[in-house]
């Protein structure tokens, strides 16, 4: 348990801004995904939350998935996922592998709302 917090804290420190800039939270979230060896499985906003505004996805294979979101004040928080999640993380992660056209037509945010709500609902990102 203790090297997963380790590890969660070293993936945080990845996210961060370099040299005070503040760079676009896709570049940031694409940035960690090839440091770390993984892929970006969706990224999106949340509308209607008072904390979060965008959420991205980060996938290891078999080793598991890490969310990442963007908070209002700027500040990025990670988590990483258990099971229960995997059907709403493979949903967003099919919207962005969706051609524009098809994307244009459904409307992701709703299942990052719920997405969300679950992962607060087992203890991650509280709101403030």
């Amino acid at each position: 348990m203790v090297a997963e917090h380790v590890e969660l804290a070293l993936f945080e420190q990845s996210l961060a801004n370099i040299e005070g800039l503040n760079r676009p939270f896709g570049d940031r979230v694409a940035d960690a995904a090839e440091k770390t060896a993984g892929s970006v499985l969706f990224d999106v906003r949340v509308d209607g939350d008072s904390c979060v505004q965008r959420m991205a996805a980060i996938g290891y294979g078999v080793t598991g998935t890490a969310i990442i979101v963007a908070e209002k004040n700027g500040q990025l928080r990670c988590a990483s996922i258990n099971g229960d999640t995997a059907l709403l993380v493979a949903e967003l992660a099919a919207w962005t592998a969706s051609p524009l056209r098809v994307q244009a037509r459904l409307d992701p945010r709703a299942t990052a709302s719920i997405l969300l709500a679950k992962l607060r609902g087992s203890g991650h990102f509280g709101r403030l």
